[in-house]
């Protein structure tokens, strides 16, 4: 599996371009998986929900099954955080895996960059950003790429990671 990520500060447009790049990927043929990386506690179900009675009962792990779609859910119950390779061990093989966050990890990464949050770029202290995508010109000796041009992004990332697209 090929894996990419995108990176940046808070309400930079990670999201929304991990979204757009899902998509584009997908058009083109590609199997794609995603991760993204959680600074707090999150639930994907509620309280009085089964599944979450399960977990909220002991439950080391649930498995929520339906006709159009399953869900694992695995509490740590006090142990470490798991490290981003042993997530990716989880995932089904995919043609790409696209990594929202984990700015510490070595995988090659875009920034997504967009000048109303006023944060400084990251990539000029993190090697393992090969390109920037902003929506204000920035100077860098990296590419920069236009944010909004997802077409243009994807195309980058295919032939960084030599993708057949």
């Amino acid at each position: 599996m090929k894996i990419f990520g995108v990176t940046g500060w808070k309400n930079s447009g990670k999201t929304g371009l991990m979204e757009r790049l899902i998509t584009e990927f997908t058009a083109r043929g590609l199997s794609v998986s995603s991760i993204k990386h959680a600074h707090h506690s999150f639930d994907i179900d509620h309280p009085g929900r089964d599944s979450y009675r399960h977990r909220d009962a002991g439950a080391r792990q649930v498995l929520l099954a339906s006709r159009n779609r399953w869900a694992l859910m695995h509490e740590l119950r006090n142990e470490d955080e798991p490290s981003l390779g042993d997530l990716l061990k989880q995932l089904l093989p995919v043609d790409l895996v696209l990594i929202e966050g984990y700015k510490r990890d070595r995988h090659p990464k875009i920034e997504a960059h967009r000048k109303e949050t006023g944060q400084p770029l990251i990539a000029p202290e993190d090697e393992t950003i090969v390109a920037v995508a902003s929506d204000t010109s920035v100077t860098i000796d990296r590419p920069v790429l236009d944010l909004n041009d997802t077409a243009s992004i994807a195309n980058f990332i295919a032939q960084h990671l030599k993708l057949d697209v």
